[in-house]
């Protein structure tokens, strides 16, 4: 597939984008991404050509659920890990990242349909002791929808070798935010959209002002409990991740001085909290989308705040505004498909659905480039395998 579709179609459903790195002898070369038809089922024989001969150079394991009224189709392929090559373990746990937005927009939601947060209302109003004047007038809606102006934290580190020294760092919310808030506004609150973590770490704290509660107990609470969700759940401080998962694997500059995959799987997560901590599994990401969807998790009229796009352009391209509160919207095969990406160091994760859930697509690949300029071409495959081309 050609770059400029790979590239339209990462930019639009912001997946965890990767490059692949060079091949090398220990990897195949990836199959051609596979187009689908918007007007059939899902074909199993695509969906298992994307995945077929992992380990790849891109990617070492991928998790693979379709479902709804058009069709299902599970699949999974790849190893364990690199040192035994066993089977990759279907059921295993994996790093969700960004998709946690939609679990936190989901939660604010519930707290304004309850009339306890106001979507209108300065998200200032709610942590006057946090949020500085020169953003007053960020609402609580511009932190959901990436509207709000507000430049994302500054963190140390600029190569992913640094990165990796640093992965045992542990960052509270309060100072994300504070070092946020203390740069200059990119653009005045409601003019552009910039999709950044920082709107919804300021959205977590206002869940827990609000409720007196941690975030992780209400986003539990709300719905991880009552959707049954029991392979879901927050890592806080912890740097590994609890029962099974397969490995991933990140390619960096190695002690030795070459260039190689390490193995990444350990990595603290609490520069992303409510905007990228999650830890989950296929099971439970299409069990959350499905109930989503179909109005059991944000219900009324609320729930067309994850449907509604803003009318704005994109700070750094211009385009069309892609996000709106917690989820993003691309044309694929023809029709609207509505869900969340989401990368950390080795893996990438989406939950993607059509608007009627028709076809719902859950998949998690151990990325080796998982932050990467490109989307990583096994998670490609899979969108266009499930949902057809762009436009």
């Amino acid at each position: 597939m050609r770059k400029s579709t790979r590239t339209l179609l990462a930019a639009a459903l912001v997946l965890g984008a990767v490059t692949a790195p060079a091949i090398t002898p220990a990897f195949a070369a990836a199959p051609p991404a596979v187009a689908a038809s918007a007007s059939s089922a899902p074909s199993s024989a695509d969906l298992s050509a994307v995945i077929a001969g992992l380990p790849r150079a891109d990617a070492t394991a991928a998790l693979v659920r379709v479902g709804g009224t058009e069709g299902s189709w599970q699949g999974s392929a790849g190893v364990h890990d690199l040192e035994t090559n066993a089977p990759a373990d279907a059921a295993a746990r994996f790093r969700a990242g960004s998709v946690t937005k939609v679990f936190t927009a989901a939660t604010v939601l519930q707290l304004a349909a309850e009339g306890r947060i106001d979507l209108d209302r300065p998200a200032r109003s709610y942590l006057p002791d946090l949020i500085p004047g020169r953003y007053a007038r960020v609402t609580v809606r511009q932190l959901l929808n990436h509207t709000h102006g507000i430049p994302a934290a500054d963190l140390p580190g600029e190569t992913v070798e640094e990165w990796y020294a640093n992965r045992f760092d542990v960052h509270t919310p309060e100072e994300l935010v504070r070092s946020a808030t203390a740069q200059p506004r990119e653009f005045r609150p409601g003019t552009r959209q910039h999709y950044l973590n920082i709107g919804y770490t300021i959205a977590g704290l206002i869940v827990e002002r609000v409720t007196g509660d941690s975030y992780e107990h209400q986003v539990e609470r709300r719905i991880l409990r009552p959707l049954g969700l029991r392979d879901t759940y927050f890592p806080g401080a912890a740097a590994g991740i609890d029962g099974p998962y397969n490995h991933g694997y990140q390619t960096m500059r190695l002690d030795d001085g070459t260039t190689g995959l390490r193995d990444v799987s350990v990595w603290g997560v609490t520069d992303g909290w409510a905007a990228g901590d999650i830890i989950s599994t296929t099971a439970d990401l299409e069990r959350f989308t499905r109930a989503l969807f179909a109005g059991r998790v944000v219900r009324g009229p609320l729930l067309e705040e994850m449907f509604t796009l803003p009318k704005v352009t994109d700070l750094n391209t211009g385009d069309p505004a892609a996000y709106s509160a917690g989820l993003s919207m691309k044309r694929l095969g023809g029709r609207e498909v509505w869900g969340k990406t989401g990368g950390r160091w080795g893996y990438n994760t989406a939950i993607a659905s059509t608007r009627d859930g028709a076809r719902t697509l859950v998949y998690s690949v151990n990325a080796t480039d998982a932050k990467g300029q490109d989307m990583n071409r096994t998670a490609l495959g899979l969108m266009v395998a499930a949902y057809g081309m762009p436009g």
